[in-house]
């Protein structure tokens, strides 16, 4: 796990203010501070992950964190809380139309401050 220096000084180098503010958000908290570290990283070692995945990942009711962004190849049968940075449009409609729950990782954060039952797939 990175230090919170190290997550720091990597978040000033980034641009987006949205990213930024989640960065510094999962740094203050224990719980969330791998995810802080995997959003803080440079562009090249981005997260992306596939709907199939999170499929083989998961069981119904999971919190699953991607931080990153979640990509529609594969579809969900279960109804599961996802929570990324963000979604592709296609990623975005699959998982309504199965009534998973979709939220913000800053969403997660305030509501979730403990990160109780949440599973981080990279």
């Amino acid at each position: 796990m990175k230090s919170k220096t190290k997550i720091e000084k990597q978040a000033e180098r980034k641009k987006r203010p949205s990213l930024v503010e989640t960065i510094l958000l999962a740094k203050k908290n224990k719980a969330w501070q791998e995810v802080a570290g995997f959003l803080a990283a440079p562009r090249r070692n981005k997260v992306e992950i596939n709907l199939e995945k999170i499929e083989e990942a998961s069981k119904d009711g999971d919190i699953i964190v991607v931080p990153g962004k979640v990509l529609s190849q594969g579809d969900i049968s279960k109804k599961i809380k996802i929570v990324a940075m963000s979604f592709s449009e296609k990623a975005r409609e699959k998982l309504l139309k199965c009534k998973s729950e979709i939220l913000t990782i800053s969403e997660e954060i305030k509501k979730n401050p403990e990160a109780k039952g949440v599973q981080i797939i990279k």
